[in-house]
């Protein structure tokens, strides 16, 4: 019988095409994933330009981690999708342990002047080390919050980042989209809640898997970390006078029906209970309490009365109710909403959903100007199949100040490649037409500048203070407030490890003249990690942002 290398099966190339072939081949258990196990050739090189760790595709067994195995199989090329990286897997026929115990192996630890560097050689190193035994050292800084998935980011010591107060890394403008060390824990009785800021006080060691187009560590732990505690974050801002605030929360698919698992597209990920998992309780609490009853609440993420069921149903007044008791329960006011309802399934978003932007606001402070509540873009192409901007005046009720809210969900950044795409790493094809979005709401501005209207453009941009799509709607007319945040507090959402603002205010440059304009980050959500593997979780995956503003009578 002939005994392939491992690195022999991995082949040179990067990328190259791998021909379909059984082998034979040795190697040492070193972690699992629920879809197999990854094996590494205990004689490998150190100084390789192929890995000499490999994936076994196997759901039935799951030989012990240190075991010396001898599997047999074809070799393929395995893609996620049609232009995703190719990762190569080996699909198990047979699969015989030799010994118990075989050779130890010695992780290749992922330190911050290993994984520190341009991307390119970040590249290169991670392509080498796939499926071989990888580390991240004790003392390492965790950065991002832990998920319901078992999932952590970490930064390990001695990195030079620029850091939030938190202890997060937060995003820089010439390289916003970098890679930081993580790992996912297979068994979610053993992972813990973990805050950002906290410390890693063990290591964590396993195969580096490459999976939703990232490299992330396969581990079994155990996860230690130490204490980092997160108070919940109390506005300064109150509404007085002719000083509004205006709170923009997003509700994370929010919707009170617990949907039919025949009704929906995907049983696995449609069906929720957003009452029982307490998020209305949460998010009531966030605006009666965190943001001190708020003038206007802008919603983003609303879905229609009967959630992600596939339906003709759009419209929304039981999400609405159960929002509105919820803040009445934690000690607010009565609310009343509006919104626009869209066509059904015209504005993507979960399928079934109906997602779209509205507004609560306090009837006894503000009233809706009437005819002015309208969705921007209903005919723009760069709104084709997105969430449409929902546009409403408020009239102060007490000296007749007057406002125009423009609440936003730009189009996603879901659809943008991988840093370790094949073809065109980190290219986000989405960035253009958010510029388009932009300049539609930049035009639907400008009248309102000429006849000398206060404005306030809030919501989830899906962008960056210094992205082109914002720049689109500042400039020499229009301010963004988020850049008035010290920056080591400019953060309201926790990508793969670094935080970032996508929420933004904007106002006409000449509103600052003078009169109070006021932003605040309530941090809390993009802070706080929830516990993996149990339902509900954090109200939103947003931090909530308010700001004041005082109109001009």
């Amino acid at each position: 019988m002939q005994i392939t290398p491992i690195r022999d099966i991995q082949g040179p190339g990067l990328f190259s095409p791998l021909a379909k072939r059984h082998v034979t081949t040795r190697g040492v258990v070193t972690g699992a994933t629920r879809k197999g196990f990854f094996i590494q050739d205990p004689r490998g090189d150190p100084d390789h330009d192929a890995s000499h760790g490999l994936f076994v595709f196997d759901r039935r067994s799951k030989p012990a981690v240190g075991s010396l195995v001898e599997v047999s199989g074809e070799v393929i090329d395995y893609q996620a999708e049609d232009d995703a990286r190719p990762t190569t897997q080996l699909i198990e026929k047979t699969t015989q342990v030799l010994t118990d115990r075989g050779p130890a192996l010695q992780p290749v630890w992922l330190t911050a002047e290993r994984v520190l560097v341009p991307r390119a050689e970040l590249s290169r190193f991670l392509n080498r080390h796939e499926g071989m035994l990888v580390g991240v050292p004790a003392g390492s800084t965790f950065v991002a919050p832990s998920n319901a998935y078992g999932d952590y980011v970490v930064l390990p010591p001695g990195a030079d980042l620029t850091r939030s107060e938190y202890g997060g890394v937060l995003i820089d403008p010439t390289e916003p989209e970098r890679w930081l060390p993580g790992f996912r824990l297979l068994d979610y009785a053993e992972a813990p809640r973990v805050n950002v800021g906290a410390e890693l006080l063990e290591a964590v060691t396993g195969p580096l898997n490459f999976r939703v187009a990232s490299f992330q560590i396969a581990t079994a732990g155990p996860v230690r970390a130490g204490p980092a505690p997160v108070e919940t974050h109390v506005t300064s801002l109150h509404p007085a006078g002719s000083r509004i605030t205006v709170l923009t929360l997003n509700g994370f698919n929010l919707d009170a029906q617990i949907e039919r698992r025949n009704r929906v597209d995907d049983p696995d990920r449609d069906v929720d209970d957003d009452v029982a998992d307490g998020r209305f309780t949460a998010l009531g609490r966030a605006i009666a309490q965190d943001a001190a009853c708020p003038t206007i609440v802008a919603l983003q993420e609303i879905q229609d009365d009967d959630g992600a069921e596939l339906s003709e149903v759009v419209t929304a007044e039981r999400t609405y109710a159960c929002l509105i008791a919820a803040v009445q329960r934690a000690g607010g006011p009565t609310y009343a909403w509006a919104d626009v309802p869209p066509e059904s399934g015209a504005d993507g978003g979960q399928p079934g959903g109906n997602i779209r932007n509205a507004y609560l606001y306090d009837p006894r402070r503000v009233e809706l100007v009437e005819g002015t509540l309208e969705r921007l873009g209903n005919d723009d192409p760069a709104f084709e199949d997105s969430r449409k901007p929902l546009a409403a005046r408020f009239r102060l009720l007490h000296d007749r100040g007057e406002v125009e809210l423009v609440n936003v969900h730009l189009a996603s950044k879901r659809h943008q490649r991988g840093l370790f795409a094949p073809e065109q790493p980190g290219v986000d094809p989405r960035a253009a037409l958010r510029i388009e979005q932009a300049e539609c709401i930049g035009a639907h501005l400008a009248p309102l500048r000429a006849q000398g209207v206060d404005y306030y453009v809030t919501g989830d941009f899906n962008d960056f203070e210094f992205s082109p799509t914002l720049r689109a709607l500042t400039g020499d007319h229009s301010v963004n407030l988020v850049e008035r945040v010290a920056a080591a507090r400019r953060f309201d959402y926790n990508h793969r490890g670094i935080s970032q603002a996508l929420m933004h205010g904007i106002v006409a440059r000449r509103q600052l003249q003078g009169r109070t304009v006021e932003y605040e980050i309530l941090h809390a959500n993009a802070l706080t990690g929830t516990q993996p593997g149990r339902g509900g979780g954090k109200a939103s995956d947003h931090a909530y942002a308010i700001a004041r503003l005082e109109l001009a009578g």
